[in-house]
């Protein structure tokens, strides 16, 4: 039987975890077999840069932290191997980093997670992951946005002409 001081420690672990999901934009759980210790540091450092973090935790710590948060759907994707990936911030970036990893290594997969307390599927957050990032999104307005610019000011132009020839 589990001593009192065990159980005291996994009940703080699970209150720690409840309330970094509580505030977490994103919840994403990852089967992270066949991977080594260097592609976890390099996984972990990128997703720090982008102010995510990179836990593995007990499927039954995590399982209690989703439970206290009345988090449910993700039950049957807490079996084997798990990686929890959170972010505060916007969930997009660590989709795409999480899903790009997941292209190079066949064995690392995508089982779920949560987006703004929303249930999402593997196949949900990968569609998400494929999706431009906002800054990409924002050149494109702004390309498109400059085009018009251009042809009207060009058009402007063309009248400017045409009205001077017309007082020639």
């Amino acid at each position: 039987m589990a001593s009192e001081k065990s159980i005291n420690l996994k009940k703080e672990q699970v209150s720690n975890l409840a309330e970094k999901m509580k505030k977490a934009k994103l919840i994403l759980l990852a089967d992270y077999r066949g991977i080594n210790v260097s592609d976890v540091t390099g996984i972990r450092n990128e997703l720090r840069n982008i102010n995510a973090e990179y836990k593995v935790i007990k499927n039954n710590i995590t399982k209690r932290a989703l439970e206290e948060c009345k988090l449910e759907g993700l039950d049957e994707q807490l079996e084997g191997p798990t990686a929890v990936i959170m972010t505060e911030e916007d969930y997009l970036e660590p989709t795409k980093v999480i899903y790009n990893f997941t292209k190079n290594n066949e064995y690392y997969k995508i089982k779920g997670g949560f987006i703004e307390g929303k249930l999402m599927t593997a196949e949900e957050i990968i569609t998400l992951a494929k999706l431009p990032s906002k800054q990409e999104l924002l050149s494109m307005l702004a390309g498109g946005l400059l085009a018009n610019i251009s042809k009207f000011a060009v058009a402007l132009e063309q009248v400017r002409l045409q009205k001077e020839q017309e007082q020639a």
